[in-house]
């Protein structure tokens, strides 16, 4: 069993380890990602957010409306995995992720998420449009 739990604790090291940091386009992404769709934390989402993909989570929010989602709410496990990047434009990048969902029962959901970043005048990267496919 003690064997079993440091394989997990070193996987999920070695997977935060591979997430992207800093400044990029990629980086801007994945903080829009964890946020999203793995902490479930629309308010931090909307922070890494600009235009259009702004409206989408303003809107998200404005359907959840009060719900709280804390400790106590069953949360589906989400992974995702970075596929490729193409840059757009000098300020614009798309980015697609292979996403998987596992619930509570069992089941798992495969996405794929295209997310659309662009350099705001500042410098930094924000995510400008988010799309989920099946």
């Amino acid at each position: 069993m003690r064997r079993r739990a440091a394989v997990v604790v070193i996987a999920l090291l070695v997977v935060a380890a591979c997430r992207s940091t800093g400044n990029t386009p990629r980086a801007a992404a994945e903080r829009f990602l964890d946020e999203h769709y793995v902490h479930i934390n629309l308010e931090a989402a909307k922070q890494q957010t600009v235009g259009v993909a702004r409206y989408k989570v303003e809107e998200e929010q404005r359907l959840v409306g009060d719900q709280q989602i804390d400790a106590s709410t069953r949360r589906p496990r989400v992974g995702y995995s970075f596929v490729e990047q193409r840059d757009e434009a000098d300020d614009r990048v798309a980015i697609l992720y292979n996403a998987t969902v596992h619930f509570d029962d069992g089941g798992t959901t495969a996405l794929r998420w295209l997310i659309t970043v662009r350099r705001e005048p500042d410098g930094a990267w924000k995510v400008s449009n988010y799309q989920e496919f099946e």
